[in-house]
């Protein structure tokens, strides 16, 4: 599987977001009554409001915010992993942005769930922050074989198009080592609004890089990477 792709040609991501701010009731009123009409679609429960489902609001571009994206590309058989974070999302994107732009036209990127998450997500919030797009996230106008993205969700299917399969399952199935040995991803928005431990989020997130490279070294039959073959810059 994945044999005309070589390692090195691919960047791993992964993005963690969080919402806008820190309660409901601290948003600005037009975007307060906009995330109310949200919620009614999303409530699945009686009791659910607005404000008791805020913390969902992260996933969602036009009421979330980008606080890290970490990033990792094999050189020489060694996995190089970075990761930009702030406070600032703007500083977040145009750092990614700078490096999506320095990287070769053929360059793959790589998430899980990336086609629905990650890179609309990224797309959305750097247009929003009014970053012009890098030509690997621009998909418009390509046809689906022009569009340099991978995503280990899709590749699993296998066609099947009926269930979604976590990033923690896979890496359970395949012997990997579990990215989820601290916090998941329902946390983050706790731990950056009410901890503020953006550093905590930081090593969450390079983890689950560090665990999608890892996967596709075994969709490729490869070994597991072992662990003097990372290094963080």
């Amino acid at each position: 599987m994945l044999n005309n792709i070589a390692l090195n040609q691919i960047l791993f991501l992964d993005i963690e977001t969080v919402p806008q701010a820190p309660a409901f009731n601290q948003l600005p009123e037009d975007i307060r009554e906009l995330w109310a009409k949200k919620a009614k679609n999303l409530s699945n429960q009686i009791d659910e409001t607005p404000e008791n489902i805020y913390n969902r609001a992260g996933i969602y571009a036009e009421f979330g915010q980008v606080v890290c994206i970490s990033f990792a590309m094999f050189h020489d058989g060694v996995l190089r992993v970075k990761s930009f974070y702030d406070e600032n999302e703007l500083v977040v994107l145009q750092q990614f942005a700078e490096l999506l732009n320095s990287l070769k036209a053929n360059t793959l990127l790589c998430a899980h769930n990336g086609k629905e998450f990650d890179f609309p997500y990224l797309s959305r919030r750097m247009l929003i922050q009014g970053i012009a797009l890098p030509n690997l996230l621009d998909n418009a106008g390509k046809k689906p074989w022009e569009i340099n993205h991978l995503d280990t969700l899709e590749l699993w299917k296998f066609g099947d198009y009926k269930s979604y399969t976590s990033l923690t399952l896979l890496a359970a199935v395949f012997g990997i080592p579990s990215p989820k040995d601290d916090i998941d991803g329902s946390m983050v928005g706790h731990v950056y609004w009410q901890e503020h431990d953006l550093e905590r989020i930081r090593v969450y997130c390079q983890k689950d890089v560090i665990t999608l490279t890892q996967l596709i070294r075994k969709f490729k039959g490869m070994p597991l990477l072992e662990e003097n073959k990372i290094t963080y810059v």
